[in-house]
């Protein structure tokens, strides 16, 4: 068996980064196979390295090795760092509290890995975790994990109808959830969601962990307290040895057409890219305490709430609470635990912001070193205030680009690389080459906007798409032969750092939560006085973006203010209450293309009044219905709905 032999001592400088860059592009199979052996323990060897072909979206990473991703974040730390701390958990009312060491994170794993067992769970079933910020939910992950089970973690704010639509397109046979969850010291009732979701598809079991102990009603044979499930477990569970392309978790993101895509990441390539991320990303040392605000329903959870700095024996803060409420809990949180690397969103810093300094003054956040930003671009400002008032103008902001498609970090502003840039994602990460291209997929000259891709495979990015691999090669790689399209826009500045523009595809990134137009338009025609609707983003002060929707009406229908409510509870039902639109427009007719496409950057350059941007509309079919948006935007009797 391989040993890791990663050394936590060593920080990038300009001359590293550049020397392993170029090693990592020009010699790939060297480099990461050098950094397989550095960052994880095989059972087995590869026969190759890789043999990914992106012309064929063909993405193929340590051909023949074998490992287990629970036993590198767990197991092979304890001979060193079983009493270290691995998670430092505070609820959201800051009185419940656990310290749970990697000792204690084995034997919690194990059992419920032999609970899962005990149950007829096995390699390759798909598990689903709809949970709370608990520390359970890290165990089970990493006890789907250590028995080859797939995870697909469902975030706790996604509705039923949301739920049922994940369990049914992964084929779960299992569902781990808590009676309830706790949000801005608000009750979630996860159970309660969870079986409304089984009135539209059936599990074999429902897993049910005591949170707040509130009474939830329990179905006899398929639901399970798990405090009694796990009572006569054994502490120790042999890990499945799972080949390095075998699935570890499915992870469902939007996309532009009305169905939530499932993407498949695989065991040795994601968790190497995990690994050597957060290592390098987050300049990780071995006195750091680390956290990842992010919940473990999105891919940040997951890359760098669980399985990178656990590969990285990191002890790691875990908050089941939202970081704005009260306004001043985040700074509280870094002082008790001495945080020294704060990774968080944008759309958190904007609102921390608002409530002013005075949630600052009574902290005082000595300990931070390193902050970290991710899920969209950050504005300057928000960056500035970020950077003088967070971290007292001495703490390196590395402003992540990536994605959930991608597994890990791919451009990012290296500590004590280069000279800060507020907003910039900067410099590529080792073996990413991106390219910014136009439509027809020619170069552009720095300055100029164009088209993210990425000529050449890494470790950590997904595989497929679990049950539509067409979709997959279309989507990633139909647009540009041979190279990645991330659906980002981007330019180069005179320096060769990379700025990211936002999405260009039909996704709208709110609060850095990615939501697909489709589906909540889906969502809308649903009423029966829709029948179109069109959603946009339109820039927020605080989330970045937000949700824009337009409607028309069914033949004889009329509309009223009444409408709205109704329409924001019906997508609130259907995704949940992050995709809401928070304003509702009606309008007789919307502006499409010959061939029937709705043309959403014309309703955005009217809603914003870019007029200017418009551009080229030869394919609208009617034109006038552009000239007769504009008028009503000039006047004023857009008529629309809820709060601006």
């Amino acid at each position: 068996m391989s040993e890791q032999k990663s050394d936590f001592g060593l920080m990038l400088n300009e001359e590293m980064y550049g020397k392993l860059y170029q090693q990592s592009i020009n010699e790939p199979t060297i480099f990461w196979a050098e950094q397989a052996e550095r960052f994880i323990t095989w059972y087995q060897s590869w026969h190759t390295v890789s043999d990914s072909d992106f012309n064929q979206g063909k993405v193929n990473w340590f051909n023949g090795a074998k490992l287990n991703a629970c036993y590198n974040c767990v197991d092979r730390h304890l001979p060193q760092y079983a009493n270290r701390i691995a998670i430092l958990w505070e609820g959201d009312n800051s009185q419940r509290r656990q310290a749970i060491t990697y000792q204690m994170l084995y034997e919690r794993v194990c059992r419920f890995a032999n609970s899962l067992k005990s149950l007829g769970v096995a390699k390759g079933d798909s598990v689903c975790l709809y949970m709370p910020m608990i520390p359970d939910a890290v165990v089970a992950m990493l006890a789907c994990a250590r028995i080859g089970a797939v995870h697909t973690v469902v975030f706790g704010g996604f509705s039923p109808h949301a739920l049922a639509e994940r369990l049914q397109n992964a084929k779960c046979k299992v569902v781990i959830t808590a009676d309830e969850g706790v949000r801005a010291h608000k009750a979630i009732p996860l159970k309660k969601n969870v079986d409304e979701a089984l009135t539209r598809v059936k599990v074999r079991k429902v897993i049910v962990i005591k949170n707040t102990g509130h009474s939830v009603p329990m179905q006899q044979q398929r639901d399970v307290w798990y405090h009694t499930l796990v009572r006569n477990q054994e502490f120790n569970c042999e890990p499945e040895a799972m080949d390095a392309e075998d699935p570890l978790f499915i992870l469902y993101t939007s996309g532009s057409t009305g169905k939530p895509k499932g993407l498949v990441h695989t065991t040795g390539g994601y968790l190497l890219y995990a690994a050597i991320t957060f290592r390098y990303v987050f300049d990780y040392k071995e006195q750091d305490i680390y956290w990842c605000t992010a919940d473990i329903g999105w891919i940040t959870g997951h890359s760098y709430g669980v399985y990178g700095p656990l590969a990285n024996h990191a002890t790691m803060v875990m908050y089941e609470g939202v970081i704005t409420s009260p306004p001043n809990i985040a700074w509280e949180i870094i002082d008790r635990y001495n945080v020294s690397v704060f990774y968080t969103a944008p759309t958190a810093i904007r609102a921390l912001m608002a409530f002013g300094d005075e949630p600052l003054n009574s902290t005082k956040r000595n300990s931070l070193r390193l902050l970290g930003t991710v899920g969209e671009p950050i504005n300057p400002e928000a960056w500035q205030w970020y950077h003088d008032k967070v971290g007292f103008g001495r703490c390196w902001i590395v402003d992540t680009w990536w994605q959930t498609e991608t597994g890990g970090i791919m451009i990012v502003p290296f500590a004590g690389i280069g000279k800060p840039k507020p907003g910039a994602a900067c410099k590529p990460f080792f073996g990413i080459k991106p390219r910014v291209v136009d439509a027809q997929g020619n170069d552009v000259l720095p300055q100029q906007t164009g088209f993210l891709t990425i000529t050449q495979s890494w470790p950590g990015q997904a595989r497929t798409i679990y049950g539509n691999h067409e979709r997959f090669l279309k989507g990633y790689f139909g647009q540009y032969g041979g190279l990645y399209f991330t659906g980002d826009g981007a330019y180069q500045d005179s320096n060769g750092d990379y700025w990211i523009t936002g999405r260009v595809d039909d996704v709208i990134n709110v609060a850095g939560h990615r939501l697909g137009t489709a589906e909540i338009e889906s969502a809308l025609v649903k009423h029966q006085a829709v029948a179109e609707a069109a959603v946009i983003g339109v820039p927020h002060p605080v989330k970045g973006e937000s949700v824009y929707a337009f409607v028309s009406l069914v033949a004889g229908k009329q509309w009223s203010p009444k409408l709205i409510p109704e329409l924001q509870q019906m997508v609130t039902d259907s995704i949940g209450k992050l995709a809401m639109p928070e304003q509702i427009e009606y309008v007789n007719k919307l502006p499409k293309t010959r061939s029937g496409k709705i043309m959403r950057r014309l309703l955005r350059n009217v809603v914003t009044g870019e007029f200017d941007k418009i551009g080229d509309i030869s394919t609208l079919a009617e034109p006038e219905v552009l000239d007769q948006l504009k008028a009503a935007h000039a006047k004023g009797k857009i008529q629309q709905g809820g709060s601006k």
